[in-house]
This record gives C-alpha cells, structure tokens and sequence, in this order.
C-alpha cells in the first residue's frame, strides 16, 4: 500500500456494511492516512483560552507533528511548524509559556514569535542570505469556530464552516451551557497514551453499543443512570452529520426526565450559583432548556472528541499507538459548576478513573486481536435496517447502532480515493 495507491482498492477494503481488518494495522495505510488525511482537511489544534496573551503560546500538534500555537506580538493567533529550518532541530522545547521569540537550542538561530528569521549566531558566515526565506513553516491555513482552533495543511480546500457543517451546532450548544456563552481550556490535560490505532478511539467516541458492558462496573460503582441512556429502550438516537461527524443525541432522554442538570447527574439545588447566573443570561425559559438538554456527546473528524464534560483530542502516533489528550471543560462565568466538572474529569478519566481504563483496554485488545487474520473482516451492519432521517435530513439511528461507525467510514473512503 502506498500514498499513490489507485482509488479502486478503497472499494476492496471499506463496504457499507464492513471493512478489512488491515485498515487499522498496515503501517503503509498508516502513511497514507497521514497526507491524506491529517495533512489535508481540517484538524483541531487548541483553544484560544489556552493563549489569552499576546506572546502566549503552547505546543499543540497536526496529527504526528509538533506544533507551536502561538498569540504574536500583534494579537494574532498563528501555528508554526515545530523545526529549525536550518537543520531540522526543534525549535522550543517548553510545553507552554509567554515569549516573544524562539531560539533553536543547536545553532542558535532566532524567530519572532510570527515565525520570522531575525537572527543567527556568527552572522559573518551568512553573507548574501535572504532571512526572508529562512522563516519557521507555518500551517497554510488557520480558523477559529467559538474559540476553537483548527488547522490545515493544505493551502487550499473548503473552509472551515464547510467541514464542520452540522456539528458547529453542536458546539454552539455546547457554548449555550456557560453563563457568558463561551467554554474556556484551562484546567490542564492529562495525557494517555495506548497502543491501538486511532480509528479504533474515532469509532468509540460515538459507539453506544459498548457502555453498558465495559463500562457496567463504575455505572454500578457510582450508583450512576448512564447506563440506562445507552440500552435498548432508550430514545436517544445516533447522528451521521456527514463529513465524518458522529453524534449520540442524548437530549430524548433527558427531556423525558425533564429535570434539570440530570445530564450531569445533580440537581439545581446543589449549583444555585449557576442556575441564577444562566437564568439571568437566558432567561428562566430558555436557560432551563439548557440545563435540561445539556452538553453534546460529538466526535468532530478527525480528533475532537467532545464528551458532555470533557474534552477529547486524538493524536496518531504510529499505525498502533495513540495519544489521548483529555481535559475538563470548563464554562466561562461558572466557578461552582467548574469545580464539579474538574473533580468529575478526574474520577473517569484521571490516572486512578476508570471510563478511560476501561476503553483503554478494549482497544488494545481490539489491536491485538487484529494480529490473527481470521476472519479478515470487521462487522459493522448492527442497525442498518432501522436507519432513518431527522428533520434537518442527517441520517440518524438507535444509539446502539453502528450507523457512526459507518458515516465515518464513508467519508475516509471519499478521502482516501481523492487526487
């Protein structure tokens, strides 16, 4: 397999209802994956709250490479690429800080924060060198939905409204549950490394066939009613929005309960802070949709993983390993109900959670399993007979379905076969 590989395999590996085994562990698919994928659409790289300052800046990544999100001296949001252009060193080794300049550790050459040459050691062995064209790289193209960063490597494609297409809904309401409209990333990530390959976690993300099983021992721990929402009498439904976006609405069930913050499993009584501050935002109407409804349970292709009280990012390391960088979403104007979901984020997915540890340990087995080649193929037909449509058209299913899986797949074989 190779990144020039005719369009025509794609149909041999990925059919409507199944896909090859090979998808997830050849290293040449791998590769390909990386320009075709990674290194083509948009991909989400951070959170404007991350750098508040001008000078700010913090090491993010576009699928495998480093990559400097930086506020220039001007305001300016910019990502540069990670590498010396002189040898190839990389340029900051500091998770994150305030600067107004990079200097590579190896020759000293030095870059304003806007990715320009400004310097190197011993100019007298430069005679004649244009700085102009000894830069930083920077990613092509750079957009900003509600505060979340994303970038692209290809200089040209569809914008950033056309990728996201139907989920920015889901992150406007996802925004609607901060008192001041707006979702902030401060609370610090946790970093979680599995040997699987990333499809296998882009899958999960919306796959509601599982929690109740893997996920039965802390819902019974925790005395929780999760569990409930994801079985088959349930109402919630799953999404296709096309374009690799996956969706499990929860919001059937939680109207049906009609409480509000049942979503989040509390009461109004143990936050008045925030349900005071929201009424007085939205108005006690709207905001009790609000809190009724609560957050989304979104996979945004290829990496951003919104889930109701965490944040999700994917990053692909090798054709078996994957890094998941998760963080507590914090709402701007909500300190009381932050608190909350920072001790929550700990208890699922910190390093004592269980949620994350247990899906840990379905996709490396998943991996492994792939290591015997019989049979070839994985099944993904669960619910193709009951597939029907919303009112906005997207194609939706049962929440146990593998109608996500399937949406995925479609728009990695369009990918795939593109020039």
């Amino acid at each position: 397999m190779n990144i020039a590989t005719p369009s025509s395999t794609w149909s041999h590996l990925i059919e409507p209802g199944r896909v090859h085994g090979s998808l997830y562990a050849d290293s040449e698919i791998f590769k390909a994956e990386l320009e075709k994928i990674w290194f083509r659409t948009w991909v989400y790289v951070g959170h404007v709250s991350e750098i508040p300052n001008r000078n700010d800046f913090i090491i993010k990544s576009i699928g495998p490479l480093p990559v400097i999100m930086v506020r220039d001296r001007k305001g300016e949001i910019r990502l540069l690429q990670n590498r010396c252009p002189h040898r190839g060193n990389t340029v900051c080794v500091t998770e994150k800080g305030n600067r107004s300049s990079f200097t590579c550790p190896y020759h000293s050459w030095t870059f304003a924060n806007d990715g320009r040459l400004m310097g190197y050691a011993f100019p007298e062995g430069y005679q004649g060198a244009d700085k102009s064209k000894l830069g930083l790289g920077q990613v092509p193209r750079v957009a900003i939905y509600k505060g979340f960063v994303f970038g692209s490597m290809a200089p040209e494609g569809p914008s950033l409204e056309e990728h996201l297409g139907g989920a920015a809904d889901a992150i406007d309401r996802l925004c609607e549950n901060s008192p001041e409209g707006e979702i902030e990333v401060t609370a610090g990530f946790l970093h979680h490394r599995t040997k699987a390959n990333w499809k296998f976690i882009l899958e999960n993300e919306c796959d509601g066939y599982h929690p109740g099983f893997v996920h039965a021992s802390i819902f019974s721990v925790a005395d929780s009613k999760i569990g409930e929402l994801y079985g088959p009498d349930s109402s919630a439904v799953s999404r296709d929005f096309g374009n690799g976006h996956t969706e499990v609405d929860l919001r059937p069930e939680f109207r049906k309960r009609d409480e509000v913050l049942s979503w989040f499993g509390t009461t109004a009584g143990k936050l008045p802070d925030y349900v005071s501050k929201m009424e007085a935002a939205y108005g006690a109407e709207k905001a009790r949709e609000i809190m009724i409804d609560g957050t989304p349970h979104i996979m945004i292709f290829p990496n951003l993983f919104i889930a109701e009280i965490q944040l999700f990012v994917i990053q692909p390391k090798a054709v078996d390993e994957t890094i998941q960088h998760v963080t507590a979403l914090q709402f701007k104007g909500a300190s009381d109900f932050n608190r909350r979901l920072r001790q929550q984020t700990m208890g699922s997915v910190g390093p004592a959670g269980f949620l994350l540890a247990d899906d840990t340990e379905m996709y490396e087995r998943n991996q492994r399993g792939l290591a015997m080649n019989d049979p070839e193929w994985l099944f993904l037909e669960r619910g193709m007979h009951r597939e029907g449509h919303d009112a906005d058209g997207y194609t939706i299913g049962h929440s146990t379905d593998d109608l996500p899986s399937r949406g995925i797949w479609r728009h990695y074989k369009s990918l795939m076969e593109a020039e």
